[in-house]
């Protein structure tokens, strides 16, 4: 993972400074208003995971990462990694509110770190884990959301 963070690191703060600088106040308000949407959803991807691991995973240490209990609940029941899609839905969001093409470009390059990230991730969940994460990656997706709430929504039956 630390290969990728690298390349990952300096796409993301391009494609923020690059949202900033090339911002285009005349471009579709519509489109506009979409990005600010999504970039209030990877608000809720990115946050959620703190409270939900420090209420659930038995946390060990300081960070909230340190869990002790695969956390198969709350946000997790409906994707497997969501900050990791909160980081996509940033670049998609960033995109959509600049219309800018190099802001769009910078997007897809962190989009796509954040999601070979994830592999990585997947390994070190399936070494702490074992068989119970392996059988929680069958029963949750790993960032498509609309899939996760339709699975939930047709498992309330």
């Amino acid at each position: 993972m630390v290969f990728l963070s690298i390349p990952l690191t300096i796409f993301a703060v391009a494609q923020i400074l690059l949202a900033f600088l090339l911002y285009n106040p005349q471009a579709n308000e519509t489109v506009i208003n979409a990005g600010w949407a999504i970039l209030f959803l990877s608000a809720v991807f990115g946050w959620l995971p703190i409270f939900t691991f420090r209420a659930k995973g038995g946390v060990k240490g300081r960070g909230y990462i340190q869990t002790t209990v695969l956390v198969d609940s709350g946000i997790y029941a409906i994707v497997r990694h969501p900050q990791y899609l909160a980081g996509i839905l940033i670049n998609i969001a960033l995109a959509l509110i600049s219309q800018h093409g190099l802001v769009a470009l910078t997007g897809v390059a962190a989009a796509v770190l954040y999601y070979l990230g994830i592999f990585d991730e997947e390994k070190g969940c399936i070494e702490k884990f074992g068989e119970e994460y392996i059988q929680y990656m069958k029963r949750v997706p790993r960032i498509n959301f609309i899939l996760g709430i339709f699975r939930i929504l047709l498992n309330r039956h």
